[in-house]
């Protein structure tokens, strides 16, 4: 019996050529700096690549495969927890599709063959939008947001 699967779409728009997000995601050095995390691969189509948190410990937080290259249009990704790598049943998917539009990129980022209630997709839903805004407002002004942050207690002051 399989799982029943569910798919998250992010879309934003952002100020910035196709090539400069692209780097953003592929580029270990620059997704430090606004996701927390270095995106670690040679991303060719085959290979490895790993989510390494940018702190001491180094830890890898997410593994998979690079699965199609299409730089700088198209990038798509497996997903799973480390502990799960060699269990391809057990990865998602990540594409993320990059659209010029006059002086912006419309970036859609599909995430999809999530198993539905899982802990990834709770994660991920909540995870997508703080770096996707992070990376937009890192790639727009220069200053990535705090994609770590907890929400405030109700009734406290921003």
């Amino acid at each position: 019996m399989t799982k029943e699967k569910t798919t998250f779409v992010y879309v934003t728009f952002i100020r910035a050529t196709p090539e400069k997000i692209f780097e953003a995601i592929t580029r270990p050095e620059i997704a430090a700096r606004y996701w927390g995390h270095e995106n670690v691969s040679d991303w060719k189509v085959g290979s490895k690549w790993e989510h390494v948190r940018d702190n001491d410990e180094r830890k890898v937080n997410i593994a998979g495969n690079v699965l199609e290259v299409d730089a700088p249009n198209r990038l798509v990704i497996s997903w799973s927890d480390p502990s799960e790598y060699d269990l391809p049943e057990k990865h998602s998917r990540v594409t993320f599709d990059l659209v010029p539009y006059e002086d912006m990129v419309k970036l859609t980022v599909t995430h999809d063959e999530l198993e539905t209630g899982s802990g990834m997709a709770a994660g991920i839903s909540k995870g997508w939008p703080l770096v996707l805004s992070s990376l937009k407002s890192y790639l727009e002004t220069d200053e990535p947001i705090d994609v770590f942050a907890e929400p405030c207690a109700t009734g406290a002051a921003a």
